[in-house]
């Protein structure tokens, strides 16, 4: 299925009047401010998000899974769905491949069918926290930090495999994210397993392309138990600073243990000119990968004041993240889902581009908390939905993404197409 221009043309002249007179008071409100709302609208519409194959289909807990069918059964089908998805929000314009979930068996006409939806392929991620069919050694124990030197470089020869096949599709970053660790004290000796893991991240990153960078993802717990060899941002920052100028940290929302300061790992990390990238979604105990700002969307705020800063403030030379969507659709339909989180990562970021950073300073400067926490507030309690709106007006997508998805029965029309049973991931 394709969104057509008709499609799109009509439904926004239907919402045109009421958009206008919205809009209109909203620029009316920031111009008191001395805020332009036309020109933060457009750079609002320049946040693109890149959208992961695996988020196309029904996620999963580790007692089961629902089906949503119409699931993309093949990866020209997800890019097929980042289409619709890019079409009517006009903020989709990546796709991020897991491998080997999807090797092209074409890399240029799969090239084509991106480029002709608008898309480009962001980050190629490896896999080496799950055995493949005839995989020769397992990976039960570990990947890249495994006692076995033949594991170990298995799972390096995987990464440089990944590598290659982004090359062909004109991607220009890998991300590891790895599994590896113990579920039981005593199972493994930590600190010969995190110089594996250096050892073997310094092999991928000496064989990474000139144009490249490496992204290295952490996680505090899950799927083991006792302790994981890459738990934290810091020790992310440890490892990329390790390797080399083009590694850095990716800092996943939902990767934390509850109540950490994700805005204050983030400063610093630019601090350090080592903030790679980001995986939005929003969790509640743990890596429970829900609808970008469906629990804590004033956290999102923060962590986009604190990427807002950063970016204005850049003396580390960080580069502009990479930005991407990692969620888990376990009841909800995956592309509404989607479009529900595109929609609020560009709130927050709108938002965030809100405050007034000369009057934070001066507030922090002479120790108001009060007038500092009442500046962000202003901001973040802001109504910028119009915003949003007029940023997709200039992108030439749906004044109401959802509701325009809806109403023409994208998800009915897909299970027409694919069926039920078709599944988007390797899980």
């Amino acid at each position: 299925m394709k969104i057509e221009a008709h499609h799109i043309q009509g439904h926004n002249a239907r919402m045109m009047e009421r958009h206008r007179e919205d809009f209109g008071f909203l620029q009316h409100q920031l111009g008191r401010r001395g805020l332009d709302a036309a020109e933060l609208a457009g750079q609002v519409a320049g946040l693109q998000v890149a959208i992961p194959s695996w988020a196309l289909g029904a996620g999963g807990t580790r007692f089961g899974r629902f089906s949503i069918g119409g699931e993309p059964g093949s990866l020209e089908q997800k890019i097929e769905d980042v289409g619709l998805l890019h079409a009517l929000t006009g903020s989709a314009g990546a796709i991020s491949l897991h491998i080997p979930w999807d090797i092209p068996a074409d890399a240029a006409a799969v090239k084509a069918q991106a480029s002709a939806l608008g898309l480009r392929f962001d980050a190629v991620n490896s896999n080496t926290f799950q055995d493949q069919r005839g995989q020769a050694l397992s990976y039960k124990f570990g990947s890249l930090c495994h006692a076995d030197s033949a594991v170990r470089e298995q799972a390096v020869e995987h990464n440089l495999e990944v590598i290659r096949i982004g090359q062909a599709l004109g991607s220009k970053s890998i991300t590891v994210w790895l599994a590896d660790g113990a579920s039981f004290p005593g199972q493994h000796n930590m600190r010969r397993a995190l110089q594996r893991t250096l050892d073997s991240l310094q092999h991928i990153y000496s064989q990474l392309p000139g144009d490249w960078k490496m992204y290295i993802e952490y996680k505090p717990c899950e799927p083991s138990f006792y302790s994981m060899v890459i738990p934290d941002w810091g020790t992310s920052c440890l490892l990329a600073s390790e390797c080399g100028d083009r590694a850095y940290s990716l800092v996943d929302l939902g990767h934390h243990l509850p109540n950490t300061n994700i805005e204050q790992a983030v400063a610093t990390l630019m601090m350090r000119g080592k903030l790679g990238g980001f995986h939005f979604n929003d969790s509640k105990y743990g890596d429970d990968d829900l609808t970008v700002g469906c629990i804590k969307p004033y956290q999102l705020f923060l962590i986009f004041n604190e990427l807002v800063y950063g970016m204005n403030n850049n003396t580390a030379g960080n580069p502009p993240p990479a930005w991407m969507i990692d969620a888990s659709h376990n009841v909800k339909d995956p592309l509404e889902d989607l479009i529900q989180s595109l929609e609020a990562v560009r709130l927050a970021y709108a938002q965030a581009l809100l405050v007034d950073a000369a009057a934070l300073e001066e507030a922090q400067e002479n120790n108001d908390p009060a007038r500092a926490q009442e500046i962000l507030q202003d901001a973040f309690r802001t109504d910028l939905r119009p915003l949003l709106g007029e940023a997709r007006l200039l992108s030439g997508a749906a004044l109401n993404p959802l509701g325009l998805y809806r109403s023409l029965g994208v998800r009915n029309r897909l299970i027409g197409e694919r069926g039920r049973a078709t599944v988007a991931t390797g899980l």
